[in-house]
């Protein structure tokens, strides 16, 4: 309980960070928008505002997954972090189209950068700043699982590759007068925020669609299966993500001339052993006699129709 409320506030605090920097970020890149007309800038400016609106949305979930359980949602609210990074990710790949759509017109039609010194001044700036915010949301995404959270830094991550392309092209800008280069930086970083998207929406999905666990989380399991006493077998073993939290359901094969006490005691200590890895994990198992006949889930999964 201690270290879900921990996790908890860890992630509230990450979200709020997250949200505050990028308000801050997107109103000085605007000025420096407006003080030289950059492209490049612009596109950076743009990003902020989906940094803005994920880090937002990502602040909501965080809200809403940390609540606990209820009589209609049992489960919990962890996959509105799945469905916030699928939100996130359509955001960001408009975002992209928008910068790329601009750039185009630039090319055809250039504009002269002025005041490249202010760019730099508050882009050296944003970076710093971003890089402090992504290293703590790393930290907290690693130790609470959120996907919110990992969104939310994929995000600054971009950001923080985008700031880096924006001095890039003010200084060839202001050393080379070649002010295409503006453009062409602003479609690369375009180009990111659409991959970025992608990878966003593909993982959300998969959160949202159950997608079984990694296989090396499944093996880990089954090694536990394996070495546990009075366990003689395991079927119908199925995984997925709730949010921040892994979710398992087994059948364990046990000597059916056992008591149900006993019986009990075998299941209770393989539960015990995963929850000694996977701490904030649901667990459910249902105990099988050895050499049950019945129609099984890997039997469906499998394409076998025989009963063992």
């Amino acid at each position: 309980m201690i270290q879900r409320f921990s996790d908890n506030y860890l992630k509230k605090s990450a979200a709020v960070a997250g949200v505050s920097l990028a308000i801050l970020l997107a109103v000085l890149k605007f000025i420096a928008f407006l003080k030289t007309d950059s492209l490049a800038i612009f596109s950076s400016f743009v990003d902020s505002i989906t940094d803005l609106f994920a880090s937002m949305v990502s602040f909501a979930a965080v809200y809403f997954s940390t609540k606990p359980a209820t009589q209609t949602h049992r489960y919990g609210y962890g996959k509105t972090e799945a469905l916030s990074a699928l939100l996130q990710a359509v955001f960001v790949g408009i975002s992209g189209i928008f910068v790329i759509s601009d750039g185009v017109k630039r090319l055809i039609h250039p504009i002269d950068i002025s005041q490249i010194d202010i760019g730099i001044g508050i882009m050296l700036f944003s970076i710093v700043a971003t890089v402090i915010l992504v290293i703590y949301q790393t930290y907290v995404a690693r130790k609470t699982n959120s996907l919110a959270i990992k969104a939310d830094t994929a995000h600054y991550t971009v950001d923080f590759l985008t700031n880096s392309a924006v001095i890039i092209s003010l200084l060839f800008v202001y050393l080379f007068d070649f002010v295409y280069f503006d453009v062409i930086a602003a479609l690369f970083i375009s180009i990111y925020l659409l991959y970025n998207a992608y990878s966003l929406a593909k993982e959300a999905i998969s959160l949202i669609t159950d997608t079984e666990l990694p296989d090396e989380i499944r093996q880990n399991i089954e090694r536990i299966v394996q070495n546990s006493k009075g366990i003689h077998g395991m079927h119908d073993f199925r995984s997925r993500s709730l949010g921040d939290i892994f979710y398992f359901e087994l059948h364990l094969e046990i000597d059916g001339d056992v008591s149900l006490k006993e019986a009990h005691k075998f299941s209770s200590d393989v539960e015990k052993k995963i929850l000694k890895i996977y701490p904030q994990s649901q667990i459910l198992i249902h105990q099988d006699p050895i050499g049950v006949k019945e129609t099984r889930l890997d039997h469906e999964i499998n394409g076998v129709c025989d009963i063992n």
